[in-house]
């Protein structure tokens, strides 16, 4: 057809700047007013939580704190990870998290805020991103109860804080999940293959931050593209294959270079034990952390799992993990069995049951891992573990409201209230002379919430909405003020502990075998 003059007639600045204002202050058209502001309330909370008084932790894990220093002296020492700027060896992980931190610290100049700065945006950036997954397949409403979800997980406060890798392994995680959720979206076209690229390529860097343990969410990603993407089977398998190349470029880089550069010009691969990356990657970082007495590191023969306790089906309850990964972990499982079963006779491309491949998968995976490796293990893992918590919790809730006219999905959902808390109340009286007052609010709470989703529910929305608000009290109250109070308390050591004193089995803040003013940077604390 022939191009026409008006056709090639710029559109007025006002017609097209007014809409995204519009969209940037109010969001999607088709989101309810209230939307938005609860969004950029959630991110608000976050910012708070993961920056206030975030230089009272100096250099927190002073191993990591002294690579970083390092990277700002020498480029050498920071494309490596040093230790030191003398390059003699680095650290025991890849160095994509120091990176950052190094960056920062060079343009910025090297100090305490500098370094833990970019950690708290990671995990704003993280709360936002899991936000804009789960809302794509499960609304908005969702969306921000995953986000809330994760942002007051305490663990999760504690590592936005913190200068250990996790911040950034959990954030590339994150990002991976997002883009798979934009490749099923987009599966029958071109646009489709390039966002499994850039899953791969989130999931590479991720490998290049803490190695094989950003692998856990592997198998999740990938099912749910195997089974959920509508196009045939061939181009499935096609896709998956360019993700997974893109995965092994953006990794095997780095590891390509460290093979090429002369090992007598540069420093020892730390942890390796053969001064290779795939040595650190699959011993030290890896199979070791799996088998029993693997590691041969801080830890080992201390209960049979590092600092974890015994391995085990209840190891993710007990005293060193309850407080820093259970409050919502039954729950979750209760919701995931749930929306498994709502969502049974759907069709396979349908989201929602995606979304618990997803986000389940990612659920069990890692929480199995984690559950039963024998190698060293420390409770601040768990933070890779809370994205695929909330999201399930979040996408298994919305489906069970979806449905609540229907007398067992009323049940479930006051049996979610309930059991979440009856575990707030165990984990609260972990540390009893610590704000003793609010087992018993969460109680009632949950009390009042459980009795108007059996009953009042069918009397109004508006009713209905009340028990849901009471209820989501009930299940925040704990880990939110868990939460506060990590933030309000200076971390230091290479073991640190969220929550009030006496909470976990390391006797709770700062953690670890060194508290704030022990030991001497550089590299005073043990590797992680």
């Amino acid at each position: 057809m022939l191009e026409t003059t008006t056709d090639r007639v710029p559109r007025p600045p006002s017609a097209t700047a007014a809409p995204v204002r519009r969209r940037i202050v109010r969001g999607r058209t088709d989101d309810p007013a209230w939307v938005r502001p609860v969004l950029v309330l959630v991110l608000a909370a976050s910012a708070v939580l993961y920056l206030s008084d975030l230089g009272a932790s100096g250099w927190a894990n002073d191993f990591y704190a002294a690579a970083v220093q390092s990277g700002t002296k020498s480029w050498t020492a920071f494309f490596f990870g040093s230790s030191e700027w003398g390059n003699v060896i680095t650290v025991d992980k890849p160095p994509a998290a120091l990176w950052v931190m190094a960056l920062s610290g060079r343009i910025f100049g090297f100090s305490s805020w500098s370094m833990l700065a970019p950690q708290a945006l990671m995990g704003v950036a993280s709360v936002w991103l899991l936000y804009a997954a789960v809302r794509r397949w499960s609304g908005p409403a969702a969306g921000l109860a995953a986000a809330a979800l994760l942002a007051v997980t305490p663990v999760a406060v504690l590592m936005f804080r913190f200068n250990n890798p996790d911040a950034l392994l959990v954030l590339l995680m994150i990002a991976a999940a997002y883009c798979v959720v934009r490749a099923l979206d987009a599966a029958a076209s071109r646009a489709g293959t390039g966002w499994l690229a850039l899953a791969g390529v989130a999931l590479g860097f991720a490998f290049l931050t803490k190695t094989l343990q950003s692998f856990l969410v592997l198998p999740a990603l990938a099912l749910v593209y195997l089974v959920c993407a509508p196009t045939g089977v061939r181009r499935r398998i096609g896709q998956l294959l360019v993700g997974g190349l893109a995965l092994v470029i953006s990794a095997g880089w780095y590891i390509v270079a460290t093979m090429l550069w002369p090992a007598d010009s540069r420093p020892y691969i730390g942890g390796s034990g053969d001064n290779t990356e795939l040595g650190l990657a699959f011993g030290y970082n890896g199979l070791d952390r799996v088998v029993s007495g693997g590691g041969n590191g801080p830890g080992v023969g201390m209960g049979g799992g590092g600092f974890g306790g015994e391995a085990g089906l209840t190891r993710l309850f007990n005293d060193q993990m309850g407080t820093q990964i259970a409050w919502f972990l039954p729950a979750a499982l209760i919701a995931l069995v749930a929306g498994v079963w709502i969502t049974r006779r759907a069709p396979r491309t349908d989201r929602t049951r995606a979304a618990l491949i997803l986000w389940g998968g990612w659920l069990l995976v890692t929480a199995g891992v984690f559950s039963y490796m024998e190698g060293i293990f420390h409770s601040y893992y768990n933070v890779a573990l809370a994205p695929g918590v909330a999201a399930v919790l979040a996408v298994g809730g919305r489906e069970l409201w979806r449905v609540r006219d229907q007398l067992v999905a009323r049940v479930v959902l006051a049996g979610l209230v309930t059991v979440t808390a009856a575990v707030a109340w165990n984990l609260l009286g972990r540390a009893a002379d610590w704000n003793a007052w609010l087992r018993w609010a969460v109680l009632g709470a949950a009390a009042l919430s459980v009795l108007v989703l059996l009953v009042g529910v069918r009397l109004t929305r508006r009713v209905a909405v009340v028990g849901a608000a009471v209820g989501a009290v009930a299940v925040l109250a704990g880990p939110a003020a868990y939460a506060a109070s990590t933030a309000g308390t200076p971390h230091n050591g290479s073991t640190p502990t969220a929550g009030p004193a006496g909470s976990s089995g390391f006797g709770g803040p700062g953690g670890g075998f060194l508290r704030r003013g022990e030991g001497s940077f550089p590299g005073g604390a043990a590797p992680g």
